[in-house]
């Protein structure tokens, strides 16, 4: 273990099981020192992250759909365990009917549904985070290079993680009389409980694979590994960036 993120608190929304992007956040900042706090959406995710944690491990239930459960975790995150120092948000909903075919046929409520799960929420957990974040804190959410291309069935995600990524600039402005930096990971193409639910996602899998110039597909510790460096005093001169780590994927 090395000491990059030793004396941390780093809340982390959005492991579900291990092969989540955030697990691989978990894993990274765990090795760095970090003191993790997870957040669950509900009962079920709970019982699922008590399997990979423990039940004693540092939990607070959030559902990011309603303002009053994210400032209700919030509050609950401060009483409990203080002052935090980052934030992982990996977070993102879409309904699967809207995940296939043409965006022509998305419909307005999927369309809502996405953008409010998938991109505001990271405004309403940026807005009372901060309340309780150290100077000097750091956040970073997870975006996908369909934000800026028409990636197959992406559709209503893609369109929602471009107005996360924007979103990220805007913050980046608000927060930093704070000394609160937010920045966005563009992880590449990972089999994910998420992920599944894109039709076709194995074929956008394999060939994401063969666009990387390693041939190889990036992991979950890699982008976790990214994310530690951003929770870190390493990363205090980036802010309001996307940075890739997809292997090399988006340059082709």
């Amino acid at each position: 273990m090395n000491t990059l993120l030793e004396g941390k608190k780093i809340v982390i929304m959005g492991v579900v099981n291990k092969s989540s992007i955030a697990w691989g956040c978990v894993e990274a900042m765990r090795d760095c020192g970090a003191f993790i706090i997870y957040t669950y959406q509900n009962y079920r995710v709970k019982r699922q992250l008590e399997k990979l944690v423990g039940a004693d491990a540092p939990m607070v239930e959030c559902d990011v759909a309603t303002d009053e459960d994210v400032e209700k975790a919030f509050n609950e995150i401060s009483t409990k365990y203080g002052t935090i120092d980052g934030l992982v948000h990996s977070i993102a909903f879409a309904r699967k009917e809207e995940l296939e075919g043409s965006l022509l046929d998305a419909s307005r409520e999927g369309f809502s549904i996405a953008h409010d799960v998938s991109a505001f929420s990271l405004i309403a957990v940026s807005k009372y985070a901060s309340k309780i974040m150290n100077r000097g804190g750091s956040i970073a959410t997870m975006t996908y290079i369909g934000s800026h291309r028409a990636v197959p069935n992406y559709n209503v995600m893609g369109v929602a993680k471009a107005s996360l990524e924007s979103i990220v600039k805007y913050l980046a402005v608000d927060l930093a009389s704070q000394d609160i930096r937010i920045n966005a990971i563009s992880a590449g193409a990972i089999k994910t409980l998420a992920s599944s639910g894109i039709k076709g996602f194995q074929q956008l899998l394999d060939s994401a694979s063969e666009r990387t110039p390693s041939d190889k597909p990036v992991t979950t510790r890699e982008v976790g590994n990214t994310a530690a460096f951003l929770m870190s005093d390493l990363s205090t001169g980036v802010n309001g960036d996307t940075i890739y780590v997809d292997k090399g994927t988006h340059l082709s």
